[in-house]
């Protein structure tokens, strides 16, 4: 600054008016890229500070819904089992077969356990409450989050449904005919009956769309996770 004014002085001094201008015009332009390195120093500090944030949202999200893909996993797995079971149950009943009476007896004390993975949590919604969202430059991720969001949801309606299916129905009915300590059939006749292999249809029948339902949230999650490496990937 001191060469300037000194410059400046000089220049004055001299009474040479046009090259003063020149210098003052000079003076003006430098003064003008400083501001404009500035700004643009400003914009890159916090464009990286916004990306190091998004980053760190995006790993967040992989991070929390590789957790919900271990879960329900762990869910088919508990469904697929039951499933197979009923199956098995509503073949001796469509049979009629009496000899195997106390496998049916076992079985049908089970048909009260069902998959629960009961999500709690909202990532969308979170992060739109957080003003997160609003860093999240892939609109991609961002559907497709809302999206899983959606499934989480339609799992937990299906697994209500079938709690209300196994209380107000399986659980009245297997109590009056089987015995549970030692899984004896005390009423063969409705357990060989149609509305208890109604009953037992009805459960299969919530049980492959859950399966269906955790499949396709699997899928889903799969492609999210998909798109966040290729973000991180970027960087």
């Amino acid at each position: 600054m001191k060469l300037f004014k000194g410059i400046r002085q000089r220049l004055i001094d001299e009474k040479n008016l046009k090259k003063y201008l020149l210098y003052a015009i000079g003076e003006i332009l430098l003064v003008m890229i400083g501001i404009t390195l500035a700004f643009q120093v400003d914009n890159w500090n916090e464009n990286r500070i916004k990306k190091i944030a998004e980053i760190r949202i995006y790993k967040n999200i992989k991070d929390q819904i590789i957790g919900d893909k271990d879960l329900i996993q762990g869910q088919i797995v508990y469904n697929n089992y039951y499933m197979d079971l009923f199956e098995y149950a509503k073949e001796i009943i469509l049979a009629n077969d009496r000899s195997k009476m106390d496998t049916l007896g076992s079985i049908a004390t089970k048909l009260t356990s069902y998959s629960d993975f009961d999500k709690k949590g909202n990532i969308y919604e979170t992060m739109v409450n957080s003003g997160e969202i609003q860093l999240l430059q892939n609109q991609r991720i961002i559907n497709r989050v809302r999206w899983l969001e959606e499934r989480f949801n339609y799992i937990n309606r299906m697994e209500n449904i079938h709690y209300d299916v196994v209380i107000n129905y399986v659980a009245p009915n297997i109590t009056t005919s089987l015995n549970f300590v030692s899984d004896e059939v005390i009423k063969p006749e409705q357990v060989y009956s149609v509305e208890f292999q109604n009953l037992i249809y009805l459960l299969l029948q919530i049980m492959v769309e859950k399966d269906n339902t955790y499949l396709s949230a699997i899928n889903e999650i799969d492609g999210i996770i998909a798109l966040i490496d290729e973000e991180l990937q970027k960087e």
